[in-house]
C-alpha cells in the first residue's frame, strides 16, 4: 500500500516538459510594419510560437530596431556586399539555418530570392502582398489598381515559389475602394488588412493546420480554394473597427 502510495505521489509531482516553442525568421528590408504586427501578436501569446531572428538586407532598415525593441536577435546582412544574387543567398541561408526555424517569414523583403533559396525552405516561406492575388503582381499595386480604376483591391497571404507572387494563395482580406478615396487613404486601409491577416496565417502553419502539400495549401486538412481564406470587405471592416456607414 505504501509504495502504491509512494507512486501516486511521484506521478502527482510530475510536470510534462514543455514542448519547444515553434520557431519563425523574418525576413525584412524596411519599416517592418508587418514584422510589428506579428510582434504584437506574439507579445499577446497570439502567434503560436517565437520570432526567433530579423534580418535585414538593409543595414538602416527600421524594422531592426523594432526588432532590438522585443529583445529579439537582429541581423543586418546588406546585399550590395555580395557579388550575385546566388552569393547572397547562399549566405543568408546559412544566417536562418543558425537559427533553426520552423517557419521563414518575408515582410517587406525587397529580394527576388533565387531557385536555391526557394526549394531549400519550399513550404516554410510565407509572403504577404498588397493585392488579390494573382492580380496585380509586383510593384506599385495600388498605384496600379488606381490608375485602372479599380473598384476592388486587398492583401494575400501566400506560399512563396520560384513564381514572383505566384505561390499558392492562403488567405486574403479585400477592401472597396470608393469614389474619391486618396491612393493615402487606400494604402492605409491596405496595410491594416495585411496586419489583421498576416498573423492569423503564422498562427495557423505553426499550429500545423496549414500546410502546403503537393496538390496545393490545406487548412485542417481540407484543401483551399484559389483565393484561399478571403475576408469580404465587410468583414474585414468590422474586425477594424471601420465605419461602414461610408460604404
Amino acid at each position: 500500500m505504501s509504495d502504491m502510495n509512494s507512486t501516486s505521489d511521484t506521478l502527482n509531482d510530475f510536470e510534462a516538459e514543455k514542448a519547444d516553442a515553434r520557431r519563425v525568421v523574418v525576413l525584412i528590408s524596411g519599416n517592418g510594419s508587418n514584422l510589428q504586427a506579428l510582434i504584437d501578436a506574439q507579445s499577446f501569446d497570439e502567434l503560436g510560437g517565437e520570432i526567433v531572428a530579423v534580418i535585414s538586407n538593409k543595414v538602416d532598415a527600421h524594422g531592426l530596431k523594432r526588432a532590438r525593441d522585443a529583445s529579439i536577435d537582429a541581423v543586418a546582412l546588406p546585399h550590395n556586399e555580395y557579388d550575385s544574387r546566388e552569393a547572397f543567398d547562399g549566405a543568408l541561408i546559412k544566417v536562418i539555418e543558425r537559427h533553426e526555424p520552423d517557419l521563414i517569414v518575408l515582410a517587406g523583403f525587397m529580394r527576388i530570392l533565387s531557385p536555391i533559396f526557394v526549394n531549400r525552405f519550399y513550404g516554410r516561406l510565407l509572403n504577404i502582398h498588397p493585392s488579390l492575388l494573382p492580380a496585380y503582381q509586383g510593384l506599385n499595386t495600388h498605384k496600379r489598381v488606381m490608375a485602372d480604376g479599380g473598384e476592388e483591391h486587398g492583401a494575400s497571404v501566400h506560399f512563396v515559389t520560384e513564381e514572383l507572387d505566384g505561390g499558392p494563395v492562403v488567405m486574403q482580406a479585400a477592401l472597396k475602394i470608393r469614389p474619391g478615396d486618396s491612393e493615402e487613404e487606400v494604402i492605409e486601409k491596405i496595410h491594416a488588412r495585411e496586419h489583421l491577416i498576416y498573423p492569423i496565417a503564422v498562427r495557423w502553419f505553426l499550429e500545423g493546420r496549414l500546410q502546403l502539400g503537393p496538390d496545393g495549401p490545406t487548412l485542417d486538412g481540407m484543401a483551399l480554394p484559389p483565393q484561399g481564406m478571403r475576408l469580404s470587405h465587410e468583414d474585414a471592416a468590422e474586425e477594424l473597427d471601420e465605419d461602414l456607414q461610408a460604404d
